[in-house]
């Protein structure tokens, strides 16, 4: 789809990648099917939702209403599905089976996905990144690895709603792996592992370290102190590079209840002595073996070894992961790695979840790549303060654009399915 197609009259379904079959990319998908385009959900996974299901044990601050995408909510209804409790607050797991699975299993969605298939790139067909001549109105190609071996399709858009849970950042407050830290990747857990639950075994009992002072480290600590109240040999120590937790510690004015709570009980559990707080801390080095770990860095300036640790859990946010569009010409911000537009609207560094303004495909086009679109947590690349009904607006402005552009030409298949190209040999 080039922009000659966006001021087009004659209207024909165009074919979309979506990029991800979590929140919002399904939300892309149900949006696109409602305007009458065709989707193609690429998830890596074996199901849907694949990383909402590594923190499927922890409770959102988000109530159900802002959960559920209004398009989605239609589709959904029109089956007799009724819709969770507004005001509650779920879990990752139930936000999984409550919503998304049955929003996957609508025939129309169902017949878009395509699990077990992970992106790895996606270009301008015949086109490398050097070569402007007729860029535009060429489709996309996306190429996947699936059943290992590698295929491609062509397109006439992408919607990226690819998340950034699998780029995990490392422990170096200098943006970098920690000197040692691969070598002590069997100690080292990234995420937020369900401490209390699945993974018990792993900490029960054990000296662990968690490294982060955001929200997913509020939680997996909270985590810990609820194991350690059954098993009192369990040791945390918990190490950030801040001076303090006043930034999760809010004040009664917090426009999220369950946030405040959470701080409320950090700051309980921390007067209790139900873990130990390092403040200023900086992670610099990681000296260990099978038998025992060590943390080394700077407290407050001064070098300090931390010793006899079981083992990390590393809570230090996300990344995007910008490789499977190398091949594009993108326009991002140099610090945050998000759309140069959005830049200002959602840095970290002035803004909260709730105090982003509301944006959509003005602030997310690429102008040197019409019809290519990264939405959702991916779209604010390293800021961390997405939420899910920021991502479905995204969502529905750029399918509006893409409905409207949606004009005739000899390029755009109407097609009952899409034929794969499987290739011998990586791009």
């Amino acid at each position: 789809m080039s922009r000659q197609m966006l001021s087009g009259h004659k209207k024909r379904p165009v074919t979309v990648a979506v990029i991800g079959a979590g929140p919002v990319g399904l939300s892309a998908a149900a949006n696109l099917l409602a305007a009458g385009q065709i989707p193609i959900v690429f998830e890596q996974g074996t199901d849907i939702a694949e990383h909402v299901r590594d923190w499927s044990h922890i409770r959102m601050f988000s109530t159900w209403d802002t959960l559920i995408d209004p398009v989605a909510r239609q589709l959904l209804e029109a089956t007799g599905w009724k819709a969770p409790q507004d005001d509650a607050l779920p879990t990752g797991g139930e936000l999984i089976s409550d919503y998304l699975e049955p929003l996957s299993e609508l025939p129309a969605v169902s017949k878009a996905l395509q699990l077990n298939c992970r992106v790895i790139g996606v270009a301008r067909a015949g086109l490398d990144k050097t070569r402007t001549a007729r860029r535009e109105s060429q489709r996309f190609t996306v190429a996947f690895r699936r059943d290992g071996e590698i295929e491609r399709c062509l397109v006439d858009a992408v919607i990226d709603a690819s998340g950034t849970w699998s780029q995990q950042n490392p422990l170096g407050s200098d943006g970098m792996s920690a000197h040692g830290e691969e070598r002590s990747a069997s100690r080292v857990r990234y995420g937020i592992p369900d401490v209390y639950g699945r993974d018990r075994a792993d900490y029960a009992g054990k000296n662990v370290a968690i490294v982060g002072s955001g929200y997913s480290a509020a939680n997996t600590v909270l985590n810990l102190v609820h194991l350690k109240q059954e098993v009192p040999e369990t040791s945390i120590l918990w190490l950030i590079r801040r001076p303090d937790l006043e930034h999760l510690v809010k004040d009664e004015a917090d426009d999220v209840p369950a946030r405040l709570a959470l701080g409320t009980k950090l700051t309980a559990h921390k007067r209790a002595g139900a873990f130990e707080l390092l403040t200023e801390f900086q992670v610099q080095e990681l000296d260990g073996n099978d038998a025992e770990l060590s943390v080394i860095g700077t407290h407050a300036g001064e070098q300090r070894r931390l010793d006899d640790l079981d083992c990390i859990l590393c809570n230090t946010g996300q990344r995007p992961d910008l490789d499977l569009t190398r091949e594009l010409r993108l326009r991002l911000d140099p610090a945050l790695e998000c759309v140069v537009d959005l830049a200002p609207l959602i840095d970290p560094n002035e803004h909260s979840c709730y105090s982003v303004p509301q944006h959509g495909w003005s602030e997310l086009r690429h102008p040197m790549e019409p019809d290519f679109y990264i939405v959702g947590a991916k779209s604010y690349g390293r800021a961390a303060t997405f939420l899910a009904f920021t991502g479905y607006h995204q969502v529905r402005s750029i399918v509006e654009v893409i409905a409207k552009g949606a004009a005739d030409d000899k390029d755009v298949a109407v097609r009952e399915g899409v034929e794969f190209v499987s290739l011998d040999g990586a791009i």
